[in-house]
């Protein structure tokens, strides 16, 4: 039985899979190895890289798209190696010797290790070009895992592959296709030889260009689920399948990570008769969350670095003003985190559940609100009596708690998501939409009707506009009034709250603290002051 992929790369007769070479711009990738280019190919970790690679391995060794001598080749091993380049060196020609083996080639399984006792840190260029020399066809080499490489040895193998350049195909690989997270010409290289930071464009700038490998399309990413009905027969619901588009935005590790959740770990989802609904993808996607898989969190890591706070604060803030730069914007972008196209956001509800949640995961931990003094007797959710003790929290502990935050600009908006959190964790949900320049953050707790099937059906929605003063109080107000009610009627809520955040320090807390409601849009809402 075939099932949905979430570790390596796919196996086709293992894996429910979008053919890997239907991803890429295959035309441009063949023409670029038929004109002898050297080239990049770039796409976030776990979208389907290697799948690629491979695939195109095996389709350049099958003959139809010409006479080439292919081999892949995986190069993170030496990684553990750090700067030595010697070590190193000897790590990737082993490698690279032995997949050569089992593609067919044994002429740099017998001569590698005296290439290297020879040419020491210079091996891997001498050993490609008797190789090249001795191969019956042209070589094309895809090196993946090229950016795991560090420092010195990264440098090294880059400055090898270009030293020989001139003498392809016949004495050097007709094509190398470097793979990774980000294009080698955004490499800063820290050399400790050289005591110099190195550009990566410097150290190869043989490179022709870079290709990127998109995440999946909504037809894709239905093309994908429809293998599963079609092999198990059980069907997805059209919201499950909105649900898994809407979530995930196609990021390939989310769709497939979802679905193996909901349709094969989930005791519920493994009876076929039972079609998969919204609630079990909302369901299968909090699992995901909670359990911190390694996906998720190597991505929360990233949050710890200064060039992601940079560009990642002010989202979360709605701020106006920001100080990353290009180069931080298209990291955060190579990573996978943020939307390719602008405006600047969150690249899918996932990571955008992902990220407040991550830093402040300290802070949920040690909250110690109990749930149930905010479920009355029908198990609702009160939440005027819930931001009343927030307002109550907010005014003796912010000060602590914001000096805790690395995120210090969107610290009253994390505090309260932390709050919520904490209290919603017990049977509902929060989401949230936040985004540079919107001058808000949009929060809506989606709490379940006790007896209800599934967690959407009937739910109580409470809308949650949270802006920083940063103008008069009354204009704030008036603002935030006319976006609270427009997010309740886009959300469907039916009630709606805007927390104002007063951050100047004249200001006593007697001035900030306060609780009123307004009309707007023909809507109530509560407005409250912190």
């Amino acid at each position: 039985m075939r099932k949905f992929n979430t570790e390596g790369p796919v196996v086709p007769h293992h894996h429910y899979c979008i053919p890997p070479l239907e991803r890429v711009d295959l035309a441009a990738v063949l023409e670029r190895i038929a004109d002898r280019r050297y080239f990049v190919l770039q796409a976030p970790r776990q979208t389907g890289k290697t799948s690629a690679l491979l695939a195109l391995r095996d389709l350049l060794n099958g003959g139809a798209e010409g006479d080439y001598r292919c081999v892949y080749v995986n190069v993170e091993a030496a990684q553990a190696m750090r700067e030595d380049v010697g070590r190193a060196t000897r790590i990737i020609l082993g490698e690279l010797a032995s997949r050569a083996r089992s593609a067919g080639d044994e002429f740099l399984y017998d001569a590698w290790p005296d290439i290297l006792a020879t040419f020491g840190e210079g091996a891997l260029a001498e050993a490609l070009t008797r190789w090249c020399e001795a191969a019956s066809a042209p070589v094309v080499l895809l090196i993946d895992e090229i950016d795991s490489l560090i420092g010195d040895t990264l440098i090294a193998v880059l400055r090898q592959l270009r030293g020989r350049y001139d003498r392809r195909p016949g004495s050097f690989p007709q094509s190398v296709v470097l793979c990774g997270v980000r294009d080698v010409r955004d490499y800063r290289i820290r050399s400790s030889a050289e005591n110099a930071a190195i550009a990566g464009g410097s150290a190869f700038n043989v490179r022709a260009e870079s290709l990127r490998l998109g995440d999946f399309t909504e037809a894709e990413v239905r093309t994908l689920l429809d293998q599963h009905t079609r092999e198990t027969g059980q069907p997805f619901t059209p919201e499950a399948l909105d649900a898994v588009w809407r979530q995930t935005r196609g990021q390939p590790w989310l769709v497939n990570a979802l679905c193996r959740r909901a349709c094969f770990d989930d005791a519920v989802g493994r009876d076929r008769s039972r079609a998969i609904t919204a609630g079990a993808v909302l369901r299968a996607q909090e699992h995901l969350i909670l359990s911190r898989q390694v996906h998720l969190d190597q991505l929360a890591d990233k949050l710890r670095e200064d060039r992601v706070r940079r560009v990642v604060e002010p989202l979360l803030s709605g701020g106006d003003e920001w100080s990353f730069q290009d180069r931080d914007l298209d990291y955060v972008r190579d990573l996978g985190l943020i939307a390719r196209d602008p405006p600047p956001r969150i690249a899918n509800p996932i990571y955008a559940e992902v990220v407040p949640r991550e830093i402040t995961w300290t802070a949920q931990e040690r909250l110690v609100e109990d749930a149930a003094w905010y479920v009355d007797d029908d198990g609702g959710l009160d939440v005027d009596r819930l931001l009343r003790a927030f307002q109550a929290f907010f005014r003796e502990h912010s000060e602590h708690w914001l000096g805790r935050f690395d995120y210090a600009e969107a610290g009253p908006q994390l505090i309260l998501q932390a709050f919520l959190q904490r209290i919603v964790n017990s049977g509902g949900r929060i989401e949230r939409e936040y985004g540079l320049g919107r001058g808000r953050t949009d929060l809506l707790i989606v709490w379940p009707r006790a007896g209800a099937a599934e967690p959407d059906a009937a739910a109580a929605r409470f809308a949650i506009e949270c802006k920083v003063l940063r103008k008069s109080l009354e204009h704030v107000i008036r603002e935030g009034l006319a976006q609270t009610a427009g997010y309740m009627d886009r959300c469907a809520a039916q009630a709606g709250h805007l927390v104002v955040f007063d951050r100047r320090r004249d200001r006593s807390w007697d001035e900030k603290i306060f609780r009123r409601e307004e009309s707007a849009g023909g809507r109530t809402i509560t407005i409250w002051g912190m």
